[in-house]
């Protein structure tokens, strides 16, 4: 059976989003930044921390630590993707950075504001080891599916990562909020062998490259001639520069709203600085003060947004096909420009902030399926699939930087997280003016099942 019709194969490579998606809830969206943000909290309320003798909002280092980690990606992938491709070896660079991302989150455990040089490498491993595995993981989709399938897998992929991801939040709200607060640091743990534990059913399946015969002959440099390669082809394929132009451009915004929002609803809304009100704690009893609440209130949109995501990516998938990729990632865009305008303008109370949550996470599931499997639609015939997805996953974590620079920097001058959402509007505009420029195949309906 041809890997591209083995549903086996496919099974198992969604299931890598089951596996990682831990990550991107517990640790980048949920507990940790609650965690951090309490730790990160003085008693007299004051937000400042210092990192190597320089001062900061708490909020503002964790956007550059992110940031950092992903200029080491930006570093790293195309390099490495040169040697996955010259050796055949994507499936052994897609365990590594499994592992080390896994042993990142498990690095969390030992967090102290003492220590917080230290304490924040396991944050920026974390996010280095998650980011640069998807670039390898990413690059399997068009070798294991048709250009036909790409959309519905790309969708089932993140809805298994949704659904997973939620199911390990709940099991840790209940061991911390019902047992006990001072498990907090054990979520990291099980994270890591979630993570690290349920790849191994991707690891088994995943076919291996054949290349493992070819030349090797200055490998360590193939990577960045391989994305000069990419960028010297692109040049006759239109569509495909000016999609990844406008990739660009949103994903600054996207990945930034995903990364911060949960401090947006801490800071600007619910208020959460010491969320036990005992100054050690971080999560207090389901039933306790008002300030317990807040925080209950909080894992529920974060929760929410996980649980809509999974509807908006399946619904995205099939609009696609009647629509068009592009033009549903225009719709898309034109709904994340009109929630960071509500979200700036009205969002004050937690209702407002749960009809906004809600709002983004239907948003996030489907802009996240679609603008992967759009890329992957795009491609001309090749072999050199990890290099070309080495170089979207390069284009979308310079994105991520600037967003996260850009989003970290106006409130470090503002002193307010409220006027950084203005930089993610400039972000959705520009970015859907350019998806705009596309020019469309045969109109704005696809003529065909592979149409975008």
């Amino acid at each position: 059976m041809s890997e591209r019709k083995n549903a086996g194969i496919q099974k198992a490579w969604a299931f890598y989003d089951w596996a990682n998606s831990t990550y991107a809830l517990v640790i980048s969206t949920a507990i940790f930044p609650i965690f951090y943000n309490a730790k990160t909290t003085a008693d007299d309320g004051s937000t400042m921390v210092e990192f190597f003798g320089a001062s900061f909002v708490n909020t503002e280092l964790y956007s550059y630590v992110i940031a950092a980690s992903l200029i080491m990606v930006i570093i790293l992938s195309p390099m490495l993707s040169g040697i996955a491709d010259v050796t055949g070896r994507k499936k052994l660079f897609l365990q590594l950075f499994c592992y080390i991302g896994s042993l990142g989150c498990a690095g969390l455990y030992f967090f102290d504001t003492a220590h917080l040089e230290w304490s924040m490498l396991g944050a920026f491993l974390a996010s280095l080891g998650y980011w640069n595995s998807i670039v390898f993981y990413n690059a399997y989709l068009p070798e294991i599916a048709a250009p036909e399938d790409q959309d519905k897998l790309s969708a089932k992929g993140f809805v298994w990562g949704y659904v997973g991801s939620v199911l390990l939040l709940v099991i840790n709200l209940v061991m911390i909020m019902v047992i006990s607060d001072d498990l907090t640091p054990w979520a990291f743990i099980m994270v890591a062998v979630w993570w690290a534990g349920f790849a191994q059913i991707t690891f088994r399946k995943l076919p291996r490259s054949s290349r493992q015969n070819a030349p090797r002959q200055a490998i360590w440099t193939k990577g960045f001639k391989e994305l000069r390669s990419v960028w010297n082809q692109m040049q006759g394929m239109t569509r495909l520069k000016r999609y990844l132009l406008a990739f660009f451009v949103f994903s600054m915004a996207v990945q930034t709203i995903m990364l911060m929002a949960q401090f947006f609803g801490m800071k600007e809304v619910f208020v959460i600085s010491d969320p036990s009100g005992v100054g050690h704690g971080v999560f207090p009893p389901l039933v306790q003060s008002s300030v317990g609440l807040e925080t209950a209130q909080l894992i529920i949109a974060i929760i929410l947004v996980q649980l809509i995501a999974i509807p908006g990516a399946w619904l995205f998938a099939r609009g696609s096909a009647s629509l068009g990729n592009i033009n549903m990632l225009i719709i898309a865009l034109m709904s994340w420009i009109a929630v960071c305008i509500f979200a700036f303008v009205v969002v004050d109370t937690p209702n407002e902030f749960f009809f906004a949550a809600g709002w983004i996470g239907f948003m996030m599931g489907g802009t996240q399926a679609l603008s992967r499997s759009t890329y992957s639609k795009l491609l001309p015939e090749t072999e050199d699939h990890t290099s070309f997805f080495s170089f979207y996953d390069v284009v979308e974590k310079i994105g991520i930087v600037i967003g996260m620079f850009s989003f970290g920097y106006i409130e470090g001058i503002t002193g307010s997280m409220r006027n950084s959402v203005l930089s993610l509007i400039v972000f959705f505009t520009i970015g859907l003016l350019l998806l705009l420029w596309i020019p469309r195949q045969g109109g704005f309906t696809p003529q065909s099942s592979t149409s975008t």
